[in-house]
């Protein structure tokens, strides 16, 4: 009867893929109608039409149908690209190599994460000294169909215990379970329903965590806003769990983030009501009953306290210096009257770590590292000398580490790791991969480009030696633009194959972003988020002007703040290129803020709520208000997942609905839904691959190219 059932549910969706009808006659593709309801909203005395509201349900059968359909014709459409199984083909073999991860000391033992080839998810190994090395913990085996991850690590301050959570189909609310390393036996204490914040030891009798209670309805949709930070006794259950912050009106934030440090001295606990700016809190923890002393009571920074010897506190923090600095104070008076600079602000962003005694500053100079080693003091010890140009990460470590790792990376160059010792200067190569791509056969340049307002914007344009400056050369124009983030050179085994098929990769680095600074953030967010969107645009047209390529070879790409950036810009210039790539975007931007945690990216974006200029500002932006009857919008391939709790899928599905039932021309728009899915971290090797082939495949086939421009090893 099952059986049954399956075939006549599969052949239903079959009949539903040849027969799609879309009300707008323009279109050459023929989608299926999607129901539109009578919801509308007022705000500052304005109506705002949401024919689509009832895709917001993620618990309803009519939402979990509209998915199925959707999938089914997106299905039906990748099946007729000719070359999409190559280039899955090659995906999959340039992927399969052996992948370390950073090495780092727990206790006696060094661990770290390597991955054979093609494993879904790396694997924790560990050695003792010299001696050969064991698996220690294989996310692998979590489900049979990997849609189980590892989230975090956490060992205790011996290393003996280790607490570690998991993400469920790529949820946020996650799972922590402990266990004792030695014998790799759990020890009962399974702590559910955690999401955000990270898993802090204090010695090793418990650990701190962060989380929200269970929301009402849908814990993918509903919204979680008051945070709350727990102490997990070992031994005990999680309902006797001390809530040590959060708990009351006055504690209220929606992110809470708990660190004890090094030595067990002190819990540092940083409120935020964003994504940007943090209070901040510390309490000794050598004294009984002592209360949290306030650092900083207001969010005008970040700040975070890197390290401490003793009750000096060392601080990172942009409190009036957009580009960081590190101070030290003394913990019995912490606030800023009194802080002493230790690394002073320069013209470039500090982002520094710390290890063997030693802090490690590492700037970006127009987004490529320069890292410095300094003394407690604030004494230059030497520049670190790196392998060329690119990203370094790592220099991380405890205070007792005789030796420190970091990697090294570009856009052609695939992650090296390095062995370094802090009191000699010496660098030794630990690992290089061996992977099927010759990174010499390729280049990476740095141009800058003029936006719209005259502003100076760099960008990374990465390709094949020998290009053809012709005009049509397919090229992806990847930007994020957003929450401080920043774009530094790094190494994609994707973006390797799309370079080997012929394309190029332009990553400009957009306002918004944290490349030089807080200002630059800034100048990004809130009533200035067009200058994002003014960027992306300006690097498109450098691209188009100077021959790299032409609109019909362009697409654009970004996921989440990434996702809004492309709709944003189809919707504002829909002639700008012939592909769009939108993945777990943000999209309708009147109603973001009242999903999950939504409503910390406030912000960046400001809020439809805030004042009728904010209204009007988001609503001429909002890619899911801005989609007009009779406009060729570019090839469109809307990508998210079912379970993305972060970014809910309700933001892609509107999107689609919009634009397939306003598209006219031939350009496809498509949704491609994961299912069993989240935002994107922890997802399977596999399934990242077919997405990948899909995404290329559906590139190319929409630039016009019948078969692949460049020939692949396959």
């Amino acid at each position: 009867m099952k059986r049954l059932i399956i075939l006549l549910f599969t052949l239903a969706l079959s009949i539903a893929c040849k027969n799609l009808k879309t009300e707008n006659k323009d279109s050459i593709v023929k989608y299926r109608k999607t129901k539109t309801v009578d919801t509308v909203d007022i705000y500052f005395g304005f109506e705002v039409k949401d024919p689509y509201r009832w895709l917001e349900d993620d618990q309803s059968k009519e939402t979990e149908t509209w998915v199925k359909i959707q999938n089914a014709f997106t299905s039906h459409y990748l099946k007729q690209i000719p070359y999409r199984n190559d280039i899955k083909e090659r995906l999959s073999k340039i992927w399969n190599y052996e992948k370390i991860g950073m090495p780092f000391i727990a206790g006696k033992y060094t661990y770290f994460p390597k991955n054979n080839g093609l494993q879904n998810h790396d694997v924790i190994y560990r050695k003792l000294n010299d001696t050969e090395t064991e698996v220690f913990l294989d996310p692998n085996t979590f489900s049979i169909d990997g849609t189980t991850s590892l989230g975090g690590l956490s060992f205790s301050k011996d290393g003996s215990l280790l607490a570690y959570s998991i993400s469920e189909g790529g949820s946020d609310w996650r799972k922590i379970l402990v266990m004792q390393t030695e014998t790799k036996e759990f020890i009962g204490d399974t702590i559910t329903e955690v999401k955000f914040g990270n898993i802090s030891w204090y010695k090793n009798e418990g650990f701190y965590y962060s989380s929200y209670d269970k929301p009402n309805g849908s814990e993918l949709s509903a919204k979680t806003d008051q945070h709350k930070v727990y102490y997990h006794k070992l031994g005990t259950s999680q309902k006797e769990d001390a809530l040590i912050y959060g708990g009351t009106p006055e504690e209220k934030h929606r992110y809470l983030y708990a660190s004890v440090t090094e030595d067990n001295r002190y819990l540092i606990i940083t409120p935020r009501v964003s994504t940007s700016g943090n209070k901040l809190f510390v309490k000794d923890l050598s004294i009984e009953n002592s209360k949290f002393i306030p650092v900083l009571n207001h969010t005008d920074s970040d700040s975070y306290i890197i390290d401490n010897v003793g009750s000096k506190l060392f601080i990172v923090t942009n409190l009036n210096t957009p580009n960081k600095k590190i101070v030290w104070v003394d913990a019995s008076n912490p606030t800023p009257e009194h802080w002493v600079d230790v690394i002073p602000e320069t013209e470039f962003v500090l982002n520094p770590s710390k290890g063997s005694g030693y802090f490690f500053a590492d700037y970006m100079v127009d987004a490529i590292s320069k890292v410095k080693q300094y003394d407690y003091q604030g004494h230059l010890i030497k520049e670190i000398q790196l392998p060329g140009s690119g990203t370094a990460d790592g220099f991380s470590g405890k205070a007792k580490d005789d030796a420190l790792y970091y990697s090294f990376t570009n856009y052609n160059t695939p992650s090296n790791i390095y062995k370094f010792n802090p009191k000699t200067g010496e660098t030794a190569l630990y690992w290089k991969p061996k992977i099927d791509f010759k990174s010499e056969d390729y280049e990476s340049n740095q141009v800058f480009y003029t936006s719209k307002d005259g502003t100076k914007i760099p960008m990374m344009i990465t390709h094949k030696k020998g290009l053809k400056l012709n005009g049509k050369n397919p090229t992806i124009l990847y930007g994020y633009g957003g929450f401080n983030i920043s774009l530094t050179p790094a190494f994609s085994i994707a973006n390797a194959v799309w370079m080997e098929l012929g394309g190029v990769l332009a990553i400009p680095n957009l306002r918004g972003g944290g490349e030089y600074g807080s200002k630059w953030h800034d100048a990004g967010t809130q009533l200035k988020k067009q200058h994002v969107f003014d960027d992306f645009i300006a690097a498109a047209e450098y691209l188009i002007a100077h021959n790299y390529t032409a609109s019909n070879y362009l697409a654009l790409r970004g996921g989440s703040n990434g996702g809004l950036l492309v709709g944003a810009v189809i919707t504002q210039r829909p002639d700008l290129a012939k592909v769009a790539l939108p993945a777990v975007g943000v999209l309708d931007m009147l109603r973001y803020h009242t999903f999950t945690s939504g409503a910390g990216w406030a912000y960046d974006y400001g809020t439809a709520e805030d004042s009728k200029d904010m209204f009007d500002y988001l609503k001429n932006y909002s890619p899911v208000h801005n989609v007009k009857k009779g406009v060729e919008y570019p090839a469109t391939l809307i990508t998210t997942g079912d379970h993305d709790d972060r970014v809910v899928p309700a933001h892609s599905f509107k999107f689609a609905a919009e634009l397939q039932s306003k598209q006219t021309g031939n350009n496809p728009t498509l949704i491609r839904i994961e299912t069993d899915a989240g935002h994107g971290a922890g997802t399977p090797v596999s399934k990242t691959i077919e997405q990948y082939a899909d995404i290329f495949g559906f590139t190319l086939y929409n630039m016009g190219f019948k078969e692949l421009p460049n020939k692949i090893k396959i």
